[in-house]
């Protein structure tokens, strides 16, 4: 059995590892990468330097844990949101929907991160690239375990293209969020989902109800 001493020190450390996270992510979303220092995060975190290093073997290794701690979070809130639906006897488009809503809250506590992820999803020169797409995937994968469910449940049409479906419907929660917070921040997160919820269902281009003729 765990002794308390060891459960103590393991919450110590991942508190701390939590602060440097927070700090690398503030500061590489205002200066960049390159322009960040390991002085700088261990300033912003209020820790020693050396503590950086005792975490961390170096500053990329940091933010390649920080993009699999951050998406780790995601992914983690995207199968809860379909899990949950599930419990409740909601079909795969309800729980398509909560995980939707649940990626915009995410990226709406989480901003500073978001932004650095989707910049880093488009570099080819970075170390941590393979590390990136894996942790990618594991987001995509939660959906594309809803797709296939509701293919298999007859929900969905069995024509749909289940990986660029994933991919494109976490594409486009991850992209409308971060212009929701950039040039429409008046609008409020159920205004958000409101709108990405009609474009899951499909009522863009449907007839309004009560038209004459409908």
């Amino acid at each position: 059995m765990e002794s308390s001493t060891t459960s103590g020190g393991r919450t110590r450390r991942e508190a701390t590892r939590q602060k440097l996270y927070e700090a690398a992510v503030t500061l590489i979303a205002e200066q960049g990468f390159s322009a960040t220092t390991v002085d700088e995060i261990a300033e912003r975190a209020g820790v020693a330097k050396g503590t950086v290093y005792y975490n961390f073997a170096s500053k990329s290794v940091l933010f390649e844990e920080l993009l699999r701690h951050g998406v780790g979070l995601l992914t983690a809130s995207l199968r809860e949101a379909a899990e949950q639906t599930a419990r409740g006897g909601g079909s795969r488009v309800d729980a398509l929907d909560a995980m939707i809503r649940a990626g915009l809250v995410f990226i709406d506590r989480y901003p500073a991160f978001t932004q650095l992820y989707v910049a880093e999803l488009w570099r080819t020169n970075r170390a941590w690239q393979s590390t990136l797409m894996v942790v990618r995937q594991e987001a995509v994968a939660v959906v594309e375990d809803v797709l296939r469910e509701g293919i298999d449940g007859g929900e969905f049409s069995d024509e749909i293209d289940v990986p660029l479906t994933a991919a494109a419907l976490v594409g486009m929660v991850l992209v409308a969020a971060l212009d929701w917070q950039a040039f429409q921040p008046e609008r409020s997160l159920d205004d958000v989902h409101a709108a990405l919820s009609r474009l899951l269902q499909g009522r863009v281009s449907g007839q309004r109800h009560g038209r004459e003729g409908a």
